[in-house]
């Protein structure tokens, strides 16, 4: 046990060394794999990396911390979103404010207590949107809970927050929705200035009608109004945000039937019929799952045990007969969550709701990960989008979030396999099952091309599954950081989408030795030169990639052309790069390295390229000309002509006034 002050004397930030070793920095990772066998510790877990520095490592703030037992390391922090040179950091019990202007020494300007789950949070201008789900989640962000099934005191869904001041959040209005909000999605319309939308999706069962009105959870043949198979949509009018209201619930699932998908592994099904077990002789609740008997949690308990109370006109503290009550009728409540009836005969129904939807609003496209399917969206019409196509894959167990390449022509979908607090990066996993898929796309389908899974096995005691990422913007290449909870981080190139590659990595030790301790990245995301990333248990990490034989110092420098005013990775940006000799000295970089272009015919392009640059004016105008000549008819004859042209294409650009 360490603590909380003890932790805070150590200074509020972590700098790691500045110094890459050569194993770091090579082409080829290193053997054995360092990440296995790490140390565990809190702020002291032994460290691995490879192309990859840690910069900074900010602890999580007292006030986010169980005071009485640090050593439980309080609320689990969960996702990010970026404005200016802040970083929002959302957790269980609250918000995070974090000023990054140096991003070595992140510095907390503010923290916001206001406990829901799991508090995902976006921004858009003054704006911040936070999800909100839990059942004891109050409108007026206190901390007392909700004691009653039904309350007007209870907020589920999103809350909007004015933040001029982002050192005083202030809150503008909360929209209530009948499944609450898991996660969120801010939707721009390119053909609308006047609102920004919110694409919602909720994963708790449908609240009763007396609570919200309009809420049913009846099949869609008994109710059309019913909440199963929508997300919702809500508007925001940014003159009015106060006015913010659902304007649409498009089923954007109707119609798809339940898809088979791969059980838990032996060991995981003995530990649970176990716990259950002795759950059941304690007294507790268990219900089975697909064949799985699993102990139901003290809330969904004791939401049930006040609903049987109040049913028959009692009041105060359920009795044991209630409990009977409750004993008996819990496996088919559990049966209605996960596997709704079925509209008069037809197949079981697939998902009933989506867990996080990515939208590209430059394309007019969205990946939808819903749980037992993918989804291939059309949003051109951000009210009412469309399923254009529809995946399922019976080595996924919950499809959890997606990101596209920048071009559209790729769909990497996410697998959280366990729920994100389990161990599923065992040796004895299969490489498959809590991984990414990754899909080519086209105006009307993805085909599936690969797997990847971060390859370090991890011990039982680190929750660990395939979890929130981004793309990093290396010009020509698309390279994506993404979070593995207790895996650490990984960054892998999966420009071949059939075969993805790490390229570099960073991971600790487990947070105990002898038990599981949620902890690791929620997510990792690049922005404005840096990979930050929410470390659930600890704080917040920030790190920096190193060149290397797998990535030129010339492409990171491309990267950090790209700059960001504000980023929700799940509104995800066309990436555009200034014509620059950085970036065409990137596409030399990516010729070199896979023989794209003859090597002769690189160095003279170089030498070229760098001639140019030394010039000005009309001079290094008709050199880059003749540059592009040299290398448009170089093309033809490349093994990679499209790279070659695109390069030219840069070059060309640079003539006509780039830098």
């Amino acid at each position: 046990m360490r603590s909380t002050s003890l932790l805070l004397a150590i200074g509020t930030v972590v700098a790691a060394c500045a110094t890459a070793t050569k194993s770091q920095m090579s082409a080829t990772a290193p053997k054995p794999d360092p990440r296995v066998g790490l140390r565990a510790g809190w702020m002291n877990a032994a460290e691995a990396a490879w192309n990859l520095r840690l910069v900074a490592a900010a602890p999580k703030p007292a006030l986010f911390t169980n005071a009485s037992d640090p050593g439980d390391f309080g609320y689990l922090n969960s996702d990010l979103a970026f404005t200016g040179h802040y970083v929002i950091q959302g957790n269980f019990h609250g918000l995070q404010v974090w000023d990054i202007a140096q991003p070595t020494h992140p510095t907390l300007v503010t923290s916001f207590v206001c406990p829901d789950a799991q508090n995902d949070v976006s921004v858009y201008r003054n704006l911040l949107f936070t999800s909100g789900e839990d059942f004891n989640g109050r409108l007026d962000c206190g901390t007392l809970g909700v004691a009653d099934s039904v309350s007007k005191d209870r907020m589920r869904g999103i809350r909007i927050f004015d933040i001029s001041d982002i050192l005083h959040p202030k809150a503008v209005t909360s929209v209530q929705t009948c499944r609450g909000s898991h996660t969120h999605t801010v939707v721009t319309d390119p053909n609308d200035t006047a609102n920004v939308y919110i694409y919602v999706s909720g994963s708790a069962p449908v609240r009763s009608p007396s609570e919200l009105a309009g809420c049913s959870a009846l099949t869609p043949d008994q109710d059309p109004n019913s909440e199963l198979f929508r997300i919702e949509v809500i508007q925001v009018p940014l003159a009015h945000p106060e006015q913010a209201h659902v304007v649409g619930k498009p089923a954007i699932l109707a119609d798809l039937a339940a898809r088979e998908s791969h059980g838990e592994a032996p060991e995981d099904i003995a530990a649970a019929a176990k716990a259950a077990a002795e759950a059941r002789a304690k007294g507790g609740f268990t219900a089975a799952i697909r064949g799985e008997e699993i102990v139901l949690g003290p809330r969904f308990v004791a939401a049930r045990l006040d609903s049987i109370v109040k049913a028959r006109g009692g009041s105060g503290a359920p009795t044991g007969a209630d409990s009977a009550t409750l004993r008996a009728a819990a496996q088919g409540i559990v049966d209605r969550i996960v596997n709704p009836p079925t509209p008069g005969n037809g197949p079981r129904p697939g998902p009933v709701q989506c867990h996080d939807i990515t939208v590209y609003p430059a394309l007019g496209i969205a990946g939808g990960a819903c749980a037992g399917y993918g989804l291939l969206l059309d949003i051109h019409d951000p009210v009412h989008p469309r399923r254009i196509a529809a995946v399922a894959d019976s080595n996924f167990a919950f499809w959890h979030s997606a990101t596209f390449n920048n071009d559209g022509t790729k769909l990497l979908f996410t697998d959280e396999w366990g729920g994100g607090l389990q161990p599923k990066c065992r040796a004895t996993d299969k490489p498959e099952w809590g991984a990414d898929a990754i899909f080519s796309v086209t105006s009307s389908a993805m085909t599936f091309r690969s797997y990847y899974k971060m390859p370090a096995p991890q011990t039982p005691f680190e929750n660990c599954v395939a979890h929130n990422g981004s793309l990093v913007p290396v010009p020509g290449r698309d390279i994506m950081a993404q979070g593995w909870y207790q895996g650490g981080i990984s960054v892998f190139d999966w420009t071949d989408p059939a075969h993805p590659k790490e390229i570099a990595y960073f991971d600790r030790g487990p947070m105990d030795s002898t038990k599981l301790v949620g902890a690791g990245s929620w997510s990792a995301y690049w922005y404005n030169g840096y990979i930050v990333s929410s470390e659930i248990g600890r704080g917040l990490d920030v790190f920096e990639l190193l060149p290397s034989g797998l990535l030129s110092q010339n492409e990171i420098d491309a990267a950090k052309l790209v700059h960001f005013d504000y980023l929700n990775v799940q509104d995800q940006p066309k990436l555009v790069w200034p014509a620059s000799f950085v970036v065409a000295r990137a596409y030399l970089d990516q010729l070199a390295r896979s023989d794209g272009l003859a090597s002769a015919k690189v160095a003279a392009a170089r030498a070229a390229l760098a001639r140019a640059e030394r010039l000005s004016g009309p001079q290094r105008r008709d050199a880059l000309t003749q540059l592009v000549t040299q290398l448009t008819g170089d093309a033809p004859a490349a093994a990679d002509q499209g790279k070659v042209r695109t390069l030219a294409g840069t070059v060309a650009d640079l003539a006509n006034g780039g830098r």
